[in-house]
Parts: C-alpha cells; sequence; structure tokens
C-alpha cells in the first residue's frame, strides 16, 4: 500500500534535500517529540537560527516529516511500500535510505503513542428493555401505539453511565438490520484487510 501525500504535504517535504542528513535525523527526533508533547515553538527558532531560514519553513518540513512517518506507521507499511511511496518526492538515495531507516526505528514507538492518543470510548455493559403499548386514550377509543424503551449501561475508564432510549418497533427492528448487514460485512475479504492494516 503505497502513501498518497498531498502537494502541501511534497512542499513541506521539499526542504530536507536541502539539509545535511544529520539534520534530517534531528528532525526524526522533533518529529517523535511533536508526537509526544506537542508543539514547541523555541525549538523550531532555534533550528531556523542555525540554519537560517524561517521558522515555518523549519515547523513545515517538520509536520511534514511527522505526517509521513505516523501514517507508515499507522498503515504498517512495508519496507518496499514506503521506498516506493518516497520515491515519488525525487529525494537523492542517500535521503531516502535515511527517512526509511527514520521509519524503521520508530514505527514501533509511533504505534504506542498513537495508541495512547486514541480516546478511549464507552464500551457496552448491560441493557434493559421495555415494551408498552398504548391501547386507547380519551379521544381515540382503539389505537394501538407501541414503544419499546431501552435502559443502556456503559463502562468508560471504570465509570458507569445509564442512558435511556425510546424507539418505535419498526425503527428498532430497522436499525437491527442494519447492524446485521454491518456484521455480514465485517466478514468480507476487503473489510479482514482493512482491520488487518489498522491493528
Amino acid at each position: 500500500m503505497l502513501l498518497d501525500l498531498s502537494e502541501e504535504h511534497k512542499e513541506h517535504l521539499a526542504f530536507l534535500p536541502q539539509v545535511d542528513s544529520a539534520v534530517v535525523a534531528e528532525f526524526g527526533r522533533i518529529a517523535v517529540e511533536f508526537l509526544r508533547r506537542g508543539s514547541n515553538p523555541k525549538i523550531y527558532e532555534g533550528a531556523a537560527r542555525k540554519l537560517n531560514v524561517s521558522s515555518d519553513t523549519i515547523q513545515h518540513g517538520v509536520e511534514g516529516l511527522t505526517y509521513l512517518l505516523t501514517e507508515s506507521s499507522k498503515l504498517m507499511i512495508s519496507e518496499l511500500d514506503f521506498q516506493d511511496s518516497v520515491f515519488v518526492l525525487g529525494f537523492p538515495e542517500e535521503l531516502n535510505r535515511l527517512l526509511l531507516q527514520l521509519y524503521l526505528d520508530n514505527r514501533k514507538e509511533i504505534r504506542t503513542i498513537l495508541n495512547e492518543l486514541t480516546p478511549r470510548l464507552p464500551s457496552y455493559h448491560s441493557l434493559e428493555w421495555r415494551l408498552d403499548v398504548q391501547l386507547a386514550s380519551r379521544s381515540l377509543r382503539q389505537q394501538i401505539k407501541p414503544a419499546v424503551t431501552l435502559k443502556l449501561h456503559l463502562d468508560q475508564n471504570g465509570d458507569h453511565s445509564t442512558h435511556l432510549l425510546q424507539t418505535d418497533p419498526a425503527t428498532l427492528l430497522h436499525l437491527v438490520q442494519q447492524l446485521e448487514q454491518a456484521l455480514e460485512e465485517m466478514k468480507t475479504s476487503h473489510c479482514r484487510r482493512v482491520v488487518r492494516s489498522i491493528k
């Protein structure tokens, strides 16, 4: 699987061939720090003074490198696919090897950092339900108005929460059909490949 880099990202990465390989390696270290702790303008300003370029140029270069490394790590692309993705940029062979080494050295750490950054979504704990049917009212002597009330219990980081939902049986049936269709789709080979590449 090849990375699809936008023109903007290519422009940000175009700065890398203009600097020494030691500077590119330092940018790789800064990119991983950027993921861990966020942006640090002082680092960009210090590097800009040393290299005689604007702080924005340094920031864009680091952000472009961060994007390249995070997307590659997220997709766990192979060495060959990474080389092919970077080859499109037209960099010298030495720089391509350096970027590949940066990717190989940092992909496990980047995946760990990205995993820690993902929000912890609530998980299912239990469900209670009740079926109510209104058979008559003052204005209508004969009517059948069913309603399903659901009490959904969720867990999130050890905290329990409860949500009350109410719907009519037709909507609930449609929801069940959509969920069953989604589960069937998860069994297709395409979805299994996508899920494997995400893990």
